[in-house]
């Protein structure tokens, strides 16, 4: 049994009442309560958290509403009482959680009056949806989904926890197969959409890149026709993504990039390895502004921000100069300071994902950074490269691996790492004075990482979120003599 939880003591808005939530769900509430969040992992339970018992292909979500109410969540959704759980504990009972999540995040959108963005694209998603974050928070209450809640569980989720009352809601949307994005839009019903680019990614599921271009433009289905499509247009599959959103009604096309008849033109770019000074028109309006993020897929990124931000209503020049502070995403590009026991050295975590324009981006980056002087008779510091495998790239998988060494090449590493099958293909094409060492996986690689690691180098680390490259990072982090590593800007 367990004890009756404490009512949440929180400042927080009521998000769902009881009667709310069983009149979205068609369920039927125990007990009267209130609560503040959403959540459907256990482990991230807040105090006064809706806990929403999913049945996955692992694990069954009923086995952790004690857990779940024991860490404060102030009821849970379930299809029946857990043999555990007290006959007073605060439940909604429903048939089915999962449809009773997808009913939550519906009533919540529906019931939200704000301005709603979703993202997608091959690349730069979690990004440009954090820049949208950031701008738009300095003009208005704004809400947006939580890391990378991008998928069928992800985006019911994050309608679920949508005030009603913000300015202002952003909204990712993943796939890797097509199909996907549809559903998840049509949930969204964004008033903007943002395609941020078409590029070689889940290769494994797509014939070709026009059928990823068609994937992503099903994010059109769920707009109605007064929504504002925003497209790159410096992609070839412009006009496609052009003829995709005409099919479905929309008449508002607004593009970004760096042709001339771009809506969000790019006319200037000052690159450094501390971030980028941007010249840009944006719908006729001439604006410059700091990047602190660095980058060309940063700079392009802004754009498509800024572009959406005016579009919602927001103030285009206050939102131009928010970008100056805005922070580093974790796992794409944030850097850290490491003071180890062989000396001072620096992180550059890309750790969360890669693809072959990913990893391109990212070398380029690292080739514009100058390692740190060492002091006295020492080496100096060098650039270091850890590559684990990019995945799902199908058939031309080992292709693609191989051809990363014309960006690898510019980039001028001193040394690199690789782990994984497919980086074989690229490590075996190395001049023998840049290999490091290559490994199967990240766990085995690690230790010869961190062992190579000395005074004044610049380590990159990119992979694939599969590749487990955390472990990579982690090892590295765990050499700092000073207890913490803090975010660094080189």
């Amino acid at each position: 049994m367990t004890d009756q939880p404490t009512p949440p003591v929180s400042s927080t808005p009521v998000l769902w009442s009881a009667g709310e939530a069983a009149a979205a769900t068609n369920g039927r509430a125990t007990t009267n309560w209130a609560t503040t969040g959403v959540a459907i992992d256990n482990r991230t339970v807040q105090p006064g958290d809706l806990f929403v018992a999913l049945r996955g292909p692992n694990h069954d979500g009923h086995d952790f509403v004690a857990a779940a109410l024991r860490a404060g969540a102030a009821a849970a959704i379930v299809t029946h009482r857990p043999a555990d759980i007290d006959a007073q504990a605060p439940l909604l009972i429903v048939e089915d959680t999962f449809s009773a999540l997808q009913d939550l995040g519906r009533v919540g959108r529906l019931r939200a009056r704000a301005r709603i963005i979703a993202v997608t694209g091959s690349v730069g998603k979690t990004g440009t949806k954090e820049g949208l974050r950031h701008v738009l928070a300095a003009q208005n209450s704004t809400y947006a989904s939580a890391g990378n809640l991008n998928n069928q569980w992800g985006v019911p989720l994050s309608l679920a926890r949508l005030p009603a009352d913000v300015g202002y809601g952003v909204f990712e949307l993943g796939m890797n197969h097509a199909g996907e994005i549809g559903p998840l839009a049509r949930q969204v019903q964004p008033d903007i959409a943002i395609i941020t680019t078409i590029e070689a990614v889940h290769l494994e599921f797509f014939a070709s890149l026009e059928a990823i271009a068609d994937a992503k433009a099903e994010i059109f289905s769920g707009m109605e026709a007064s929504g504002i499509a925003i497209l790159n247009r410096d992609t070839p599959h412009f006009g496609r993504l052009v003829a995709a959103a005409r099919t479905q009604g929309l008449q508002r096309i607004w593009s970004f990039g760096s042709h001339a008849r771009a809506d969000a033109q790019l006319i200037d770019c000052e690159m450094k390895p501390t971030g980028s000074r941007v010249k840009a028109v944006v719908k006729g309006h001439q604006l410059q502004y700091c990047l602190p993020l660095p980058g060309r897929h940063w700079v392009l990124n802004s754009l498509a921000v800024l572009l959406a931000a005016h579009a919602a209503g927001a103030d285009l020049e206050k939102a131009a100069q928010t970008l100056v502070d805005l922070p580093p995403v974790k796992g794409r590009g944030t850097r850290r300071r490491i003071a180890g026991a062989n000396g001072v050295f620096t992180v550059i975590d890309e750790s969360y994902n890669a693809s072959p324009v990913a990893v391109a981006a990212a070398l380029q980056v690292l080739g514009g950074i100058d390692p740190d002087p060492v002091s006295g008779s020492g080496p100096a510091g060098r650039r270091v490269v850890v590559l684990g495998d990019m995945l799902e790239l199908g058939p031309q998988a080992a292709a693609l691996h191989a051809g990363l060494l014309e960006p690898l090449t510019a980039a001028a590493p001193d040394l690199v790492f690789a782990c994984g099958a497919n980086m074989k293909h690229l490590f075996d094409r190395l001049p023998a004075s840049w290999r490091g060492h290559w490994t199967p996986t990240s766990a085995a690689l690690a230790p010869a990482v961190a062992e190579a690691a000395r005074a004044g180098d610049v380590i990159l680390v990119k992979g694939s979120l599969g590749s487990r490259m955390s472990l990579i990072v982690d090892a590295l982090l765990a050499l700092d003599t000073a207890g913490k590593a803090g975010p660094h800007a080189l």
